[in-house]
């Protein structure tokens, strides 16, 4: 080797340590670093407005980045109507299912630790589950719904995807409400049945996730909340991220509307802004940037800012379809992998999304998603609790994600 290619390779390694070790910094907007078109970024602002002055939202945030870069982060419309509060980019946002793979990645960081396998049965942790039966006929009953055993135990791998054969779980008429997790998750496991035997079928269940929550506990001997401050939140500079909000940052929560005669009325506040058991489920409060920080990590194979969260085969874990052909997820063209759905043929493609890309959305009409093969991320923010997220929404999502992608510039 030349003295020349010596030096040259050791000036491309010095470059390439300062790319790696660059923090990746929501401030700091740089289209040119991730490769974008700056003029077809400003193409997105001005489409989100449109949804907000048909009435579609009150507010819209929207965020892009690639190769780690910041290339748009933008606010449309209102954070509440009724004041005339302006959206902001740091807008507090009750993101719903979003906080399920961010769950997910709780439980994975367990898993990294040896401290628990994705094969294990949820009876380990939660003996009220042992000899759960199936219901055949599903939801339904009936004098010919003949209760059967479960042919295995279900795990955690099941619940991750949705193929535990949970269904939704619900209390007692007049019961207290329950004091901690504990008790709702054993109360819940001793009244219910499967609605099919584990890993045959496919069916999104809220309670699934909750239980997840209740086995970190169990495994880390931490409180759910405290852990995934500790192991995700606060390595992840997520500070605006959590179940409660602070009284400090109540007034940056966006107001949650729904449609009542084609207009946008809003819901009760303390709904939103409610205590009580959190939820691993639907229950994170966050913002553009933090969820951005989230799925960055993912992207970066688990670390962000020089913080290792989970190890690369975590990751890829959680972003690989496990449900094969079995129809799981509300998108077409995508399969199911741990809290998110992931594109795995080109019927996916629609949303201009590459296969591969792992994406999530709330039901409050909140949406990530992080695309490897383009190295590219997106996060879109609304507070609207009907129309359907699966239908309507696809007018912004799609619409978003879309343009984000047609904004790549090389």
């Amino acid at each position: 080797m030349t003295a020349f290619c010596r030096l040259f390779g050791l000036f491309a390694a010095m470059c390439s340590l300062a790319v790696a070790a660059e923090d990746f910094l929501v401030e700091k907007i740089d289209p040119a670093a991730a490769g974008m078109s700056p003029e077809r970024l400003a193409r997105i602002a001005p489409r989100m407005k449109e949804f907000v002055d048909a009435g579609k939202a009150a507010g819209i945030v929207t965020l892009v980045a690639r190769h780690g870069h910041v290339a748009h982060v933008a606010a449309a419309g209102y954070q509440d109507l009724a004041s005339k509060t302006a959206m902001k980019t740091d807008s507090i946002f009750r993101i719903m299912s979003v906080t399920k793979p961010i769950t997910g990645a709780g439980v994975m960081v367990l898993v990294d630790e040896g401290r628990l396998s994705l094969l294990d049965p949820v009876e380990k942790f939660i003996p009220e589950f042992k000899g759960i039966r199936v219901n055949p006929c599903g939801t339904r009953n009936g004098f010919d719904c003949q209760l059967v055993p479960a042919q295995r135990p279900f795990t955690v791998l099941d619940l991750m995807t949705h193929t535990s054969g949970l269904g939704e779980a619900g209390g007692g008429r007049g019961e207290a409400a329950p004091s901690s997790r504990a008790e709702l998750i054993a109360t819940s496991a001793q009244r219910m049945n499967l609605i099919f035997q584990p890993g045959t079928a496919w069916n999104y269940t809220n309670f699934g996730i909750g239980v997840l929550g209740r086995i970190i506990e169990a495994v880390s001997g931490q409180s759910f909340d405290d852990f995934m401050a500790e192991r995700i939140f606060l390595p992840l500079g997520m500070k605006d991220t959590s179940f409660q909000v602070q009284a400090a940052k109540s007034a940056r929560v966006a107001t949650v509307y729904t449609t009542q005669n084609g207009k946008l009325t809003p819901l009760d506040r303390s709904l939103i802004l409610s205590g009580g058991i959190s939820s691993p489920d639907s229950g994170l409060l966050s913002t553009a940037g933090d969820l951005a920080r989230f799925v960055q990590m993912m992207l970066n194979k688990g670390t962000l800012n020089g913080r290792t969260v989970l190890s690369a085969a975590a990751v890829e874990t959680m972003t690989t379809s496990h449900t094969g052909t079995l129809p799981a997820g509300y998108t077409p063209g995508t399969g199911q992998g741990f809290g998110f759905e992931v594109v795995r043929e080109p019927l996916g493609m629609f949303r201009y999304a590459s296969i591969g890309t792992f994406e999530k959305a709330g039901f409050y009409r909140t949406y990530i998603w992080g695309d490897p093969a383009k190295d590219l991320l997106g996060v879109i923010l609304m507070q609207r609790n009907n129309g359907g997220y699966q239908a309507d929404l696809a007018d912004e999502v799609n619409v978003f994600m879309a343009m984000a992608a047609a904004a790549i510039a090389r």
